[in-house]
């Protein structure tokens, strides 16, 4: 693959062209403009021989995309974008070149074949009047001036292309393609436009702008081949192979298997890679590709000889633990590519389990903490079910475990079986029974007591009777749906009923009137819990004082 250097053919008919120009602008005997055919013919087989060069480039650039679409098809895409700028750029001067040869020897000139210019077969080659007619005008507005906005944009999309990598193949282009104003022989500046084209015979006319098509096909070469030779920019070059072992899993249960990935590694021992750990985010790139970048505060982990980070940390609490970050990397190209990563491990507590058989109880409605662990093997790989009930995983507040167990039926035993993804094999265990009951029932209460005595003022101003959980780890909630409220007055016994938890107005009436040492019953006191049964509560006995 070139990387569009001059060849001896093309810096000799540079150096011919310069010397002629110079000639021309001393008025010098027709015989030098005779002299513009032979450097036009030169300049034209050397455009072929680029395009021909150029064209291989595409195809190679269409091969490499067959066999890796990901990596060699986005440059394939970027070299076709320069291939129809090129050609429109090529296309664009020859029109010009034509229009000139036909305006001063008419459609039916002998060097007109098809869309290509025969410059033997040009008659006046010495005619200097059309071709500065048709490039400068007569009021500057000739189409010198737009093929030049138009070398201009080709120039930038070029260097748009290419971007600030290289910064010598930018240079190359610029120089090439260079529209800036030039000093006349009598050391006067003047415009690019002026400097080419005013009254210059048409051969002479015809000659630069052949010079420009080959401009445009070996900028287009130049920049074909940096886009191709980015291909594999960024490939490693690895210098040492280093056997590895990774298994799935070093704890292996009776009756499973151990399983092991044995493979090379390569590494580069030229240059250590940097491990960074922490938080990182995407970062999308002007061209469209993507990269990756630390966020926040991150550790940069030691690297030993072989290339590999050391990742070390003292397990302090139980359960799974994800950890992750970059590998950074200086490519061949110079980048510095980052290759995100993660991975996790559990913690779990030392293999000693004491179980209270005795007491495997679940209460029905409501959610009992469960804890299942299958040493060696990761929570994400643990699976279970029940009999009798329903077990998801989940935490139940203010309780260790990662499993709820919802039991239906009191005094139907619930069996648990747990399922272990061991090296990609499932692993049944034998079922855990349990008893399955009711919640005890809950104590109702007024003022927070359960009965004894108490002061007419504190009782009347009692707005509930609740129904609260003594002595029960489970944080449940009774609601009170109805009571009895019975007094003693003047020898007549009244009763009161109230269908909710609140103590009526006709109840705090009552209240009011009793007397020092007179008894208030609170009875027939129903509520109901989580489970959806009816409970009857204990009577509360008041005195008051």
């Amino acid at each position: 693959m070139g990387h569009g250097k001059e060849t001896p053919r093309q810096k000799m008919i540079g150096m011919m062209y310069l010397v002629l120009t110079a000639l021309l602008a001393l008025n010098v005997s027709k015989e030098a403009v005779e002299a513009f055919k032979l450097v036009d013919e030169s300049l034209n087989q050397t455009t072929e021989i680029n395009v021909e060069r150029n064209n291989q480039v595409y195809a190679d650039f269409n091969q490499k995309a067959i066999t890796n679409p990901t990596k060699a098809g986005p440059w394939r895409d970027k070299a076709n974008e320069v291939k129809n700028r090129a050609d429109e750029m090529y296309d664009y001067i020859q029109a010009i070149k034509l229009e000139i040869v036909k305006t001063a020897e008419g459609e039916d000139s002998p060097a007109i074949e098809g869309n290509k210019i025969i410059v033997e077969n040009i008659h006046k080659i010495d005619e200097n009047n059309v071709p500065s007619q048709i490039l400068i005008g007569a009021n500057m507005d000739g189409k010198a001036y737009d093929l030049h906005h138009a070398l201009d944009d080709y120039r930038e999309f070029l260097l748009g292309i290419i971007g600030n990598k290289n910064a010598k193949l930018v240079e190359s282009i610029k120089k090439t393609l260079d529209t800036s104003d030039k000093m006349d022989p009598g050391g006067e500046k003047v415009s690019w436009e002026i400097h080419n084209f005013h009254t210059l015979p048409l051969i002479a006319v015809i000659t630069i702008l052949s010079k420009l098509q080959g401009d445009v096909r070996n900028t287009e070469g130049l920049t074909l081949n940096y886009l191709y030779s980015q291909i594999e920019a960024n490939d490693f070059k690895f210098n040492k192979l280093v056997p590895t072992v990774i298994s799935n899993s070093n704890y292996v249960m009776k009756g499973g298997e151990y399983q092991a990935h044995v493979f090379l590694a390569a590494t580069d021992t030229t240059q250590k890679p940097q491990v960074l750990i922490g938080q990182y985010k995407k970062v999308k790139l002007p061209d469209g590709g993507v990269t990756y970048k630390m966020v926040g505060k991150y550790d940069v982990l030691p690297v030993d000889e072989q290339g590999r980070g050391v990742y070390k940390v003292r397990a302090t609490t139980i359960g799974e633990k994800k950890w992750g970050g970059l590998i950074r990397l200086r490519a061949p190209s110079g980048d510095t590519i980052a290759y995100p990563f993660e991975a996790q491990y559990t913690v779990a507590a030392p293999n000693v389990v004491v179980s209270p058989t005795a007491m495997n109880v679940f209460y029905v409605g409501v959610d009992n903490p469960v804890d299942i662990s299958v040493p060696g093997v990761g929570s994400d790989k643990i699976s279970a079910s029940m009999t009798n009930g329903v077990i998801k995983k989940g935490r139940v507040k203010n309780f260790r475990g990662s499993w709820i167990v919802r039991p239906k039926t009191p005094g139907k035993p619930a069996k648990v079986k747990v399922f272990a993804d061991v090296n990609g094999k499932k692993i049944s265990f034998p079922p855990i029974s349990f008893r399955v009951k009711r919640v005890p029932p809950p104590v109702a209460k007024v003022a927070g007591k359960t009965g004894g005595s108490i002061s007419k003022a504190a009782l009347a101003a009692q707005s509930v009777v609740l129904a609260e959980m003594e002595n029960f780890d489970f944080d449940l909630k009774f609601r009170v749906t109805s009571f009895r409220l019975s007094v003693t007055l003047k020898g007549f016994t009244y009763d009161e009923i109230s269908k909710s938890a609140k103590i009526t107005p006709k109840m705090k009436s009552l209240i009011n009137q009793m007397r020092r040492n007179s008894k208030v019953i609170f009875d027939d006191i129903k509520a109901v819990g989580p489970d959806g049964v009816t409970r009857k509560l204990s009577p509360i006995v008041f005195t008051i004082q």
